[in-house]
């Protein structure tokens, strides 16, 4: 049972390693707000989310934001890595539900479909109540959250990288399961 933990352990650190890498490689997809960033970082979350249950996505989106302060640093005073966090636990908890209920592709994809909703409206509130008032403080460029503008660049922004996130996610789930589901033999006891 020891060893079983110590395996989870194991490739939780690894795909929150690799999702901080995936940070990285973010690039503009709205002309409107060229600040808001594609990136791939929560494909690692995801993954480990169907193989190891929401819990372990959670702690790779943790992993992910952690590593981007130490590393990078905050260029919004915490309130970006924030968003990012929140809005990624959102997507993996409401995905990883659904499919820890029914392990199958239409779980899977169910799971996708509406973990990318629920992380657009989370985009919506978190941003309306809480991010873009703390980032407001430190960076002052709205008198207040304007839900015009939330309605037309961060959900179209989300609505994209959710759906662009989840087909990668389920192109690519298929062929590596069976390196995130590996059983390990160690000193004849198996570790999953």
């Amino acid at each position: 049972m020891q060893q079983l933990k110590l395996n989870s352990q194991i490739k939780i650190a690894l795909l929150g390693a690799i999702a901080f890498l995936l940070m990285f490689l973010e690039f503009p997809i709205l002309p409107a707000a060229p600040f808001l960033k594609m990136d791939l970082s929560d494909l690692p979350a995801l993954m480990g989310t169907f193989a190891l249950g929401p819990v372990a996505g959670v702690a790779i989106e943790l992993i992910k934001n952690i590593l981007h302060v130490l590393i990078k640093g905050s260029g919004t005073a915490l309130a970006g890595e924030l968003a990012n966090f929140t809005i990624g636990t959102v997507w993996v908890v409401v995905t990883g539900l659904i499919y820890k209920v029914n392990k199958t592709t239409k779980g899977a994809i169910i799971g996708l479909v509406l973990g990318t909703l629920a992380l657009t409206v989370a985009g919506i509130l978190g941003n309306y109540y809480v991010f873009m008032p703390l980032y407001n403080h430190v960076a002052p460029i709205l008198d207040k959250a304007n839900m015009k503008y939330l309605l037309t660049i961060i959900t179209p922004f989300n609505l994209i990288k959710g759906c662009g996130v989840s087909i990668v996610t389920l192109v690519l789930y298929k062929r590596l399961s069976p390196i995130l589901n590996k059983e390990v033999v160690v000193k004849n006891k198996k570790v999953a």
